[in-house]
């Protein structure tokens, strides 16, 4: 008999539906019964994914504004302010009902909005993410090969660009053969990138003291201590955020809703600082922003190249969990046009703006924090908007059967499948991001160092969707606000 733990969501849904189609089983609500995960599966299952090689990247980033002691207060702030948002949403919807997370988006954004949201948040950002984690891959292998062979390849940007290439093509093989499970790679190299981080630990405070880590000066602060305090806290929040198109599919497969919300900071938020919080102190004493560039000095040459290809595995590892998320999405969500492109098209769409991004990797891998933040410019509001939707105006109630109802027919249709009330709350929670902290040039406004600009632009999302939805939604019966909607988990 097979251990829960080794069962993926499709292996338990064909199991239990045998009558239905691979493209249907993905979109349909799972049942109590299918749920695979507990409160402890789910926490191992957060654990494996916080403590991945970007964990060593968000430790670099905060490095460059502030010292090891605000590094640490500023890693424990910004997470724990975005992981409790990500954690009641998409979370806890996804829980309670089952359903897939960007379907669930439909009583939010309307059947056809949903998509479009779908479409942004799985192939922009699951494109950015295998691209920096694969250019992170190709400086790793470079580095390695550089010191086994003597070879000159440290400054080749063409070196890098193809291995990088060669991992997202690799994933693009594994993925392109349909719905692959890769839980039992997680499972051997998420202890083996725990081993890593602990030794990076050991071997940091081997080299130095704790009082004279604590008192190394950051890479590039800004000339304002507060701004650069601020900018590492809205760098943390911006990470926190990041997990937001993945978790709700995470958390649909635990058994309770506090199996779904907990864990997020056992494993997200623990491990994530923790992973971080070394990121840091390596990053501080070595002088050195590239994580790939820590290994050999700190463990050796031989550890150090071992470890090297063990993050180099990770990477891949970390793609295919990406790209397969957004495969499950888009094919449950898609609709029929997406439902009827075959698995290579379909990755083909997903990895393949990876591929010309990696033959830019200066001007992804040292914009980290660009890139987060234009993932936070959209997710925050986005969010607070969901967040606002499901808990203070629905009280915590869907309509499952209206989720997957047509267009036409649904309660969640809005004005012919869109809520144009939730896109302009969005916009204005992106406008406000915008106007306390350029996106671009990440040059903060003056009142930014009082503010961040993540909380105000989840604040003024949530607070305008609040009035929207009950100056002009609601009174033209649209949504299915009515306190009279009642669906129990029952139903699903």
């Amino acid at each position: 008999m097979r251990s829960r733990k080794a069962v993926t969501e499709d292996t338990v849904i064909t199991e239990n539906r045998p009558d239905v189609d691979d493209a249907t089983l993905n979109e349909l609500p799972l049942t109590r019964r299918e749920r695979i995960w507990g409160f402890w599966d789910y926490s191992v299952v957060n654990i494996g994914l916080a403590v991945a090689t970007w964990a060593f990247l968000q430790g670099a980033a905060v490095a460059y504004y502030v010292g090891a002691k605000q590094a640490i207060a500023t890693i424990a702030i910004g997470y724990g302010i975005a992981v409790f948002f990500v954690a009641l949403a998409p979370c806890l919807p996804s829980a309670k009902y089952g359903v897939e997370q960007f379907i669930g988006l439909r009583s939010v954004f309307g059947s056809v909005g949903a998509r479009v949201v779908m479409v942004f948040m799985s192939t922009l950002l699951a494109a950015a993410w295998s691209a920096v984690l694969a250019i992170m891959l190709g400086h790793g292998m470079v580095n390695a090969l550089s010191h086994m062979f003597g070879w000159q390849l440290s400054d080749s940007s063409t070196a890098l660009s193809i291995i990088a290439v060669g991992a997202v093509v690799v994933s693009w093989l594994i993925l392109s053969r349909g719905p692959v499970s890769v839980e039992r790679v997680c499972q051997v190299i998420a202890p083996l990138l725990i081993l890593i981080i602990i030794a990076i630990l050991i071997m940091v405070l081997r080299r130095d003291t704790w009082d004279h880590i604590a008192s190394l000066a950051p890479l590039e602060p800004a000339e304002d201590s507060h701004v650069s305090f601020m900018l590492a806290i809205e760098i943390n929040i911006a990470g926190g955020f990041a997990w937001w198109p993945n978790m709700g599919n995470l958390a649909r497969l635990t058994r309770t809703s506090r199996s779904a919300f907990w864990p997020n900071f056992l494993g997200i938020f623990g491990a994530s600082v923790v992973s971080a919080v070394v990121g840091v102190f390596a990053a501080l004493t070595l002088k050195l922003e590239d994580p790939t560039e820590w290994m050999i000095p700190l463990i050796g040459s031989t550890f150090g190249v071992l470890a090297l290809f063990v993050v180099a595995l990770a990477n891949i590892t970390a793609i295919l969990s990406q790209g397969y998320a957004s495969m499950v999405a888009l094919r449950g969500g898609g609709g029929r046009l997406l439902r009827g492109i075959s698995w290579p098209v379909l990755i083909t769409v997903i990895l393949g703006p990876a591929v010309i991004l990696v033959f830019f990797p200066q001007a992804v891998y040292d914009n980290y924090s660009q890139f987060l933040s234009w993932g936070a410019l959209f997710l925050a509001p986005l969010c607070g908007v969901q967040i606002v939707d499901y808990f203070v105006l629905r009280r915590g109630r869907l309509d499952v059967r209206q989720l997957y109802a047509d267009t036409r027919d649904s309660g969640y249709g809005y004005w012919r499948g869109v809520n144009i009330c939730a896109f302009a709350s969005v916009g204005l929670g992106v406008l406000v991001y915008c106007m306390l902290l350029n996106p671009i040039t990440y040059e903060p406004a003056s009142i930014f160092k009082y503010t961040t600009a993540s909380v105000p632009s989840f604040i003024v999302a949530g607070l305008t969707h609040y009035v929207l939805t009950r100056a002009v939604v609601i009174p033209a019966g649209l949504g299915l606000y009515s306190p009279a909607v009642r669906t129990s988990t029952a139903d699903v």
